[in-house]
C-alpha cells in the first residue's frame, strides 16, 4: 500500500496494547482511520496466521521455568494483548507439554490490558484468588495491569521495555533471568 516501513526497534514501542493499537501506531498520522486500520488488520491476520511462528521464539530459560513451576504444582496461565487466536496458537506450538489453566488473548468485546478483566477471567478458570496470583510481564502495560488487578508483579528485564517504564507503571520487583521467577515464587509461598 506504499506505506512507510519502520526500523525493527520501533516495534518494541508499537506492541503491548493490542492489535488495533499496534496497527494505529505503525500507520502514518494521516492514515489512522478506522477503514485503514481494518484493512491493515485484515492483511496482518491473514499473513500472521500462517507465518506467526517464523520469527517468534521463547526467551532463554522460559521453557525450563514453566516446566519447573508446573512440576512444583503452580498453576500457569497466559494473559496477552496479542489477538486471541495468535496467542493460543503460539502457546500451543511452543509449550505443548505445559497444561496451562487458561490462555487468553485480545478478544472483541473484552477490554485490553491494563484492564484487569483478563486476569479476573483467568482466576475464574483456575479457581484461585488474586492473593494467590503472581503476574509476570515485560512492559508498563503489564505493570499497570497488575496494579489495577491488585496482584503481585515481577517485571522481566529481558523483554520489550526498559526497567524505567515498568517502575513508572508500578513495578517494584524485577528479574534479570527466568530462573529468578522460580526463586521469587518459592520465597512468596
Amino acid at each position: 500500500y506504499g506505506l512507510p516501513e519502520h526500523p525493527e526497534a520501533s516495534f518494541r514501542y508499537f506492541v503491548g496494547n493490542g492489535l488495533n493499537k499496534l496497527i494505529e501506531r505503525a500507520l502514518p498520522e494521516g492514515r489512522r482511520s478506522a477503514d485503514d486500520i481494518s484493512m491493515v488488520k485484515h492483511l496482518f491476520l491473514n499473513y500472521y496466521q500462517t507465518h506467526g511462528e517464523e520469527q517468534t521464539r521463547p526467551y532463554p530459560g522460559i521453557r525450563n521455568l514453566l516446566s519447573d513451576l508446573h512440576q512444583k504444582g503452580y498453576l500457569l496461565a497466559v494473559a496477552s494483548n496479542k489477538y486471541h487466536e495468535g496467542t493460543t496458537a503460539l502457546v500451543g506450538h511452543f509449550f505443548p507439554e505445559i497444561p496451562f489453566s487458561g490462555v487468553l488473548g485480545q478478544r472483541d468485546g473484552v477490554p485490553v490490558k491494563p484492564s484487569p478483566v483478563i486476569l479476573e477471567e483467568l482466576w475464574g478458570k483456575a479457581g484461585v484468588t488474586k492473593e494467590e496470583t503472581l503476574y509476570v510481564g515485560d512492559s508498563g502495560v503489564d505493570a499497570a495491569t497488575a496494579v489495577n488487578a491488585g496482584v503481585d508483579f515481577v517485571g522481566v528485564l529481558w523483554g520489550f521495555r526498559p526497567q524505567s517504564e515498568l517502575a513508572a507503571a508500578g513495578a517494584v520487583h524485577f528479574a534479570q533471568k527466568a530462573e529468578e521467577i522460580s526463586a521469587f515464587c518459592e520465597r512468596e509461598r
